[in-house]
Order: C-alpha cells, then structure tokens, then sequence
C-alpha cells in the first residue's frame, strides 16, 4: 500500500472495482455535489470528479471531492494539465491531500475550443506524462520539482491516468501507456469502449508487455442513451470508436426504449469485459444519469458487490 486510499486497498486486494463520475456544476451549489453523491453512495467504490470538463467554467474539482470526502465517499479528483503551470498543479495537490483526497487522476483536459472559455490560453507547462512524474516524486520523494528540498508532508496520493485504446497511431497507444506507468500511474481509466474487438487487440500487447501487472487497469463504459448519442460519439469525439452495428441496433429501437437498449447494450459489454485479462474493473460514464447507475450495476450483475463500501 502506497496510500490511504481504500480504491488502492480494493484493487490489491484483487477486488473487481467499480469507479463512477460525477461532473461539478456551473456554479457554487454545493448541493448539487451531495445529491449525485448520495445517488452514487454505495454503489460505486469511488467517484471521479471531473476537472472543467469539456473546457467548460465548472466548481472546482478540489471544492467537490471534499465534500465527497466530507460525505464519506471516495473521490477521485480529476487535475488538467490544460489549466495550470507546475507551481499551481504541485500546490493544488498538497492542498487536496490536506483536504483528505487520497487520489487523483492526472488528464491533459479537452481543448479550451470545445468550451465556453474559447478566447483563453492553455497552459501546458508539464503533460500528463510529466504530471504523474512530478506527483509521484512528491509523494515517494517528499521533493518538489527541480528542488531538493524536503516537503513538510508528503501528499499520500493513488496516482491515476487516463488511456485511449482507439486513438490514432493505434500501434503507438500501448506504448504511450507505458510511458504513464513508466511516470508513475497506479491505475488507468480507459475511454468509452464499444468496440470490443479492438479493445481485445489492445489489452493482448498490454498483457505481452506485462503492463497489467504494474498498474490497476479500469475499463470505460457509457451508457449510450439514444442512436443520436451514438451517432454524435462516432462522428464528432475524437478517439471513441462506435462500430456502426451498434449504432443501427440503437436506431432501430423507438425512443421510448432507447434508454433501456443502451442500458442493455452497455451490460454485454461490461460481460466481454469481465473476460479480458489485465481488467481489474470498469469506469462507468453516466453522464448526468447518475440516477441509472444502480439500475446499470444490478443488471450488469455488480451491484451486490459493491455493498455499503463507501459508507463510513
């Protein structure tokens, strides 16, 4: 064990976790964060909170894991590298690990074109990659970067990142991730998956390359909600693959039903993914259907596992 966190203890244990999401909103209402944290109270293992998704001015990922943390319930904070230079990423770190946040999952952050902020300027003084170095030798080190002076506490934090299976150069995205655990990732959370037979393509090289025995790999799915969603994730998201049979099973539904198809639909894939080796549990994406996600896990046969976890 490396951290206080219970995701960690879980995940070397050799439980089957469950992580959910949950995005801040556009404002200061913090009751917002504890009425989808109660929907997601028990039923997920831990609960990532978004960071600014899709470049769009939301509270703060560190304000909302703490009152997830205040709550009981794990969180995982998400951090851009988009957003701040090494001085603020390395002090919003400390702060979080004083706040009681014990694990972080470090991410480049969508493109401030896809938000509301459009006219502002990226920072991007370190990568993802450099991040989860730099987080690591804070931790393991008590150093910050390029100093050698010793921190007067160590942030004890589980150190995430994120993989995209799908993304092009496909041959170059099991090397990529090396370089994450190489950084220093603990665990992974992956991009949606609907394209089973590539993603089995990818978990092969990952398992030849022995990186699942370095890191705690966590497969991303989302419930699709309409043949609409899907048609919009295969042809407008960069990096998310939605084979196009999917997409016609989808339409060929009436709107009435596409909510439960999509649910089903994502419980089948869910049952591929209990088969592949190197997953060690899912990363669901229900986004703004926190209120499914119980509905989901006791379909896709999860829920039973997940009892009372988050409670304290």
């Amino acid at each position: 064990m490396k951290t206080g966190s219970r995701l960690e203890s879980l995940l070397e244990a050799g439980e089957f976790v469950v992580t959910g999401e949950l995005g801040p909103p556009r404002g200061n209402d913090a009751a917002v964060i504890r009425e989808k944290g109660e929907m997601l109270r028990g039923v997920v293992d831990a609960v990532n909170i978004t960071d600014n998704q899709t470049a769009i001015v939301r509270m703060s990922s560190i304000a909302a894991a703490s009152i997830l943390a205040g709550m009981g319930i794990e969180p995982v904070m998400q951090m851009t590298a988009r957003d701040r230079n090494r001085i603020a990423i390395q002090s919003d770190v400390l702060g979080a690990s004083a706040l009681g946040i014990r694990n972080i999952l470090c991410i480049s952050g969508d493109h401030q074109s896809f938000g509301n902020q459009q006219c502002c300027r990226n920072v991007y003084d370190v990568d993802s990659i450099q991040m989860l170095g730099m987080i690591k030798r804070m931790r393991d080190e008590g150093k910050v970067l390029g100093s050698d002076d010793e921190l007067r506490g160590r942030p004890g934090m589980f150190i995430g990142a994120a993989a995209n299976p799908f993304a092009e150069p496909f041959e170059m995205r099991p090397l990529r991730l090396k370089k994450k655990v190489d950084a220093g990732a603990d665990f992974i959370q992956t991009q949606c998956i609907f394209d089973m037979e590539r993603f089995r393509d990818y978990m092969k090289v990952v398992v030849d390359m022995g990186l699942h025995e370095r890191c705690h790999i966590l497969a991303g799915i989302m419930p699709l909600k309409s043949a609409g969603m899907a048609r919009y994730l295969a042809e407008q998201v960069p990096g998310v693959t939605v084979p196009e049979h999917l997409i016609r099973r989808m339409a060929g539904v009436s709107k009435e039903r596409a909510a439960e198809e999509g649910i089903t639909v994502c419980c089948e894939i869910v049952d591929e993914l209990r088969t592949i080796e190197g997953i060690k549990g899912i990363h669901l994406m229900a986004i703004e259907w926190e209120h499914r996600v119980s509905q989901i896990l006791e379909k896709a046969k999860l829920l039973k596992q997940r009892g009372g976890r988050n409670d304290q």
